[in-house]
């Protein structure tokens, strides 16, 4: 599914979504992944340092929401 600038994926689960688990997996992207980094911090959120795995040499960080799921953001191409 996709709108402009955002596409959304979906996938019917085959057992309950529990948080701890991950078995669901949010990625985003951000145009300013340092920024974002920098806006996250300032506001209190707890953010990984950037990384640049092999698929994201961009570079990409990790946040966890209140919930417990995992949302990795990634530096927009």
């Amino acid at each position: 599914m996709g709108c402009e600038q955002a596409d959304l994926m979906f996938a019917r689960a085959s057992d309950p979504v529990i948080a701890s688990q991950q078995a669901v997996l949010f990625y985003l992207y951000s145009p300013e992944l340092i920024a974002l980094r920098a806006h996250l911090l300032g506001n209190g959120v707890k953010v990984s340092p950037i990384s640049y795995p092999d698929y994201r040499p961009k570079g990409e960080i990790r946040v966890e929401d209140p919930d417990g799921y995992v949302l990795l953001i990634g530096q927009a191409e």
